[in-house]
């Protein structure tokens, strides 16, 4: 039984409304700029802190319960350090949440223990259906996936029925269901400029950033859910220049989804594991990282002889939501870990109806991801337009490849 204590704190974040939604699109057509969000209030707990000793206990404990269990763990790269850690020791895995999902279904345990947010073990059941999925806490949510909900985002996306859906990750199970493509950061430029290269005009969700760089970046028609991460959203384009000035010889890592100010200051934008190749194959030898903190841990795990330095969030004396820390990543701690494998508690469920549609636009993806490994990714810098219309003649001759992606 879980007895420990927690913190419950309070976090602002956006939530498009569809009154306003439409008014955005109505005034993006005139080149002009508004609001469509309103902020809401969500709920983050955070696991008491444990000595330690009591610290070297749990993760032993955990450790036999994972084992007695026959279970896996699966671990985000924003989670706490001791956790990522525990991941690896025990033969589990750290990674984003594609990547849990995918080893979570090749893996040989029938139970997946996944430390993240709650669309992550959706995730993992909806690619391993017959697995018991576990999650810490199931109220660990994300603020992409609060600010979409699926009755007001099927109600827009109704509104241009000759658009195609395409949804980043970080959504709901039912949000997924309701979309043709679902998509990551490391696969999305290229997707998207394959649909554009058909003549697809596309409806994107949720995150406003990281649509607003791949329209920038593909040309592709795109409207766009207007919500934001709560980490990603509050880095600074001028504290980051600032930054930069201290530090001239550091390279810029940057995740898509911050604003495009913090985008554009950036030498390498990208997933979070393309930044984590990157602080570790570039001869840098120091970074400024914008992206959650979480992932400081793993870059200075594999690249210890290099310096890393937090991008800003805000000013000098000025106060920040997250602080480039992900509150509800910070829900999952060793003791709930602990209660979930003991009561085998915090079961992750998806009906049926929804599994199957979700998994129908992941598998897309998935598809589209081999074969577009199997003809050749394009290398950085490379015409993306141009590499994109020779992989479509690739599939004109490679017929199995072609009909998994209709």
């Amino acid at each position: 039984m879980n007895t420990h204590t927690s913190e419950r704190l309070s976090y602002p974040y956006e939530k498009p409304s569809l009154e306003h939604m439409q008014a955005h699109v109505n005034a993006a057509k005139q080149q002009q700029e508004q609001q469509a969000c309103i902020l809401h209030e969500a709920w983050a707990k955070t696991p008491a802190k444990l000595q330690d000793n009591a610290k070297a206990q749990a993760i032993a404990h955990l450790q036999n319960l994972l084992t007695q269990h026959n279970a896996v763990m699966v671990a985000h790269y924003y989670v706490a350090p001791e956790l990522q850690d525990l991941a690896l020791a025990t033969g589990g895995m750290v990674g984003d949440s594609l990547e849990m999902a995918r080893f979570g279904q090749n893996h040989s345990a029938q139970t997946l223990l996944v430390a993240g947010v709650k669309f992550m073990g959706e995730t993992s059941k909806i690619l391993s259906p017959e697995k018991t999925v576990l999650m810490p806490d199931l109220e660990a949510t994300c603020s992409l996936d609060l600010g979409c909900p699926v009755d007001e985002f099927t109600a827009f996306c109704d509104q241009y029925p000759d658009r195609t859906v395409v949804v980043y990750a970080n959504t709901s199970a039912e949000v997924k269901a309701r979309a043709d493509w679902v998509v990551t950061s490391s696969i999305a430029l290229e997707i998207v400029t394959f649909l554009h290269s058909q003549g697809k005009k596309i409806i994107w969700g949720p995150d406003r950033h990281l649509g607003s760089y791949i329209q920038k970046q593909t040309g592709a028609d795109m409207i766009l859910w207007q919500g934001s991460c709560i980490v990603h959203h509050e880095f600074k384009g001028l504290e980051l220049s600032l930054l930069k000035e201290k530090h001239p010889e550091a390279l810029v890592l940057v995740h898509p989804e911050s604003p495009a100010e913090v985008v554009a200051q950036a030498d390498v934008i990208g997933s979070t594991s393309k930044l984590l190749q990157a602080a570790v194959n570039h001869s840098a030898k120091s970074f400024i990282v914008a992206t959650d903190q979480g992932i400081l841990h793993e870059m200075q795990k594999q690249a210890p002889h290099k310096q890393f330095f937090a991008a800003p969030t805000a000013g000098d004396g000025a106060t920040c939501k997250s602080c480039a820390f992900c509150p509800w990543m910070a829900m999952n701690g060793l003791q709930n870990c602990i209660s979930t494998l003991e009561d085998q508690s915090h079961a992750v469920q998806v009906s049926h109806t929804t599994l199957h549609a979700a998994r129908r636009s992941i598998q897309r993806m998935l598809d589209f991801s081999a074969a577009y490994r199997e003809f050749g990714v394009a290398k950085d810098g490379a015409d993306l337009n141009a590499h994109i219309s020779q992989f479509q003649q690739w599939l004109e001759q490679n017929h199995e490849h072609a009909q998994k992606l209709v």
